[in-house]
């Protein structure tokens, strides 16, 4: 298999985190989406990473799908529930970490943009979404060991890259002070050797 993406996606970093986590092996194609030589449309035609070529040249795009593609290829490390409340619980988690990533890159971007140009509005919406979004994870997490109880699944990664590409762009949001249970935990998952392999360069 093939990955293409990008080393500060945090939806990428999510796909890799799996795959480290199931020990499946793959080759890494960079691709930045925003360069004029990018080739995702040859694969993608949304233009966008994470982006799974198989071996017969079939491809599967967004994140969500290819988790649980790769998450169903081996019975080792099961990270998503085969069913019942606990799979809902996971994937809602997955959505809330994916949601707050959204709005961190909504962020990102409209600060790229020239000052004069850039919507206050943007800042403020999306901002209140990283707040209500990491107070969740607090929330759901409370004193367990890991957001389902006693193992890691999906949900955990899911937040710990939400957590970590906050860390990386969001330099200003003292998430910790707020929520120590997450500061906790996040120390704790930042040490899997899975994370430490697949953390975004220094800004």
């Amino acid at each position: 298999m093939k990955l293409i993406g990008s080393l500060t996606s945090p939806y990428v970093r999510k796909v890799r985190v799996v795959l480290a986590e199931k020990k499946l092996d793959y080759k890494f194609e960079l691709d930045n989406v925003w360069g004029p030589d990018s080739r995702i449309l040859d694969t993608n035609p949304l233009g966008k990473v994470p982006c799974l070529v198989m071996e017969d040249g079939s491809a599967i795009f967004d994140s969500r799908v290819i988790v649980e593609y790769l998450d169903g290829l081996s019975p080792n490390a099961k990270l998503i529930p085969p069913n019942g409340r606990s799979r809902l619980e996971v994937r809602v988690l997955e959505a809330l970490g994916d949601g707050v990533c959204d709005a961190a890159v909504a962020i990102r971007l409209e600060s790229l943009r020239a000052p004069e140009k850039q919507d206050e509005a943007v800042f403020v919406r999306n901002r209140a979404k990283l707040d209500h979004g990491v107070a969740a994870f607090a929330t759901s997490l409370g004193d367990k060991p890991w957001f389902s109880g006693v193992t890691l699944t999906l949900g955990d990664v899911a937040a710990g890259v939400a957590l970590g590409y906050l860390d990386f762009r969001m330099t200003d949001l003292d998430w910790r002070a707020a929520h120590p249970n997450l500061g906790r935990w996040f120390d704790k998952f930042a040490k899997r050797q899975s994370f430490i392999d697949t953390a975004p360069p220094a800004a």
